[in-house]
């Protein structure tokens, strides 16, 4: 599994012109799913996301995790984040998982997030999206499952 997250200010997704989802101060989440992924790298993912200390305490040194601010997330799939442009002109997607696979492992991976208390907004799974934000930093930071320490 592969999250790439920024920190926002706020944030919205739009499906033919009408918002899905917006939050205020927090992280997007793009989110993309291979063929091994499972359940546990999913609430492996989650939780490493809630608990990433990347917001400023009152030395302006990253200490406070999203639950320590009261954040807000905007999770939105994103198959493309396993796209292999090694070879050739065109991406090959061939690691992205297949949709019902990847629909699963989304839905879990969210409901933890919630779990966790967070306050999370979806896009639309498979959907065209417009993803608005205003990054915070900028800070962007990418979460794998496999690169587990």
């Amino acid at each position: 599994m592969r999250v790439v997250l920024q920190r926002s200010k706020e944030a919205s997704v739009e499906v033919n012109g009408k918002i899905v989802g917006q939050i205020s101060a927090g992280f997007v989440l793009l989110v993309g799913i291979t063929h091994s992924d499972t359940l546990e790298d999913a609430k492996y993912v989650a939780d490493k996301i809630v608990h990433l200390r990347v917001f400023e305490d009152e030395n302006e040194k990253m200490n406070y995790s999203l639950l320590d601010v009261g954040g807000q997330i905007l999770s939105i799939s994103q198959f493309t984040l396993y796209g292999d442009c090694r070879k050739g002109r065109r991406p090959n997607f061939m690691d992205a998982a297949r949709p019902e696979h990847a629909l699963s492992i989304y839905e879990y991976f969210n409901e933890c997030l919630r779990k966790a208390d967070i306050h999370v907004e979806t896009g639309e799974f498979g959907a065209m999206m417009d993803v608005k934000l205003i990054n915070d930093g900028p800070v962007t930071l990418i979460v794998e499952s496999k690169e587990r320490i």
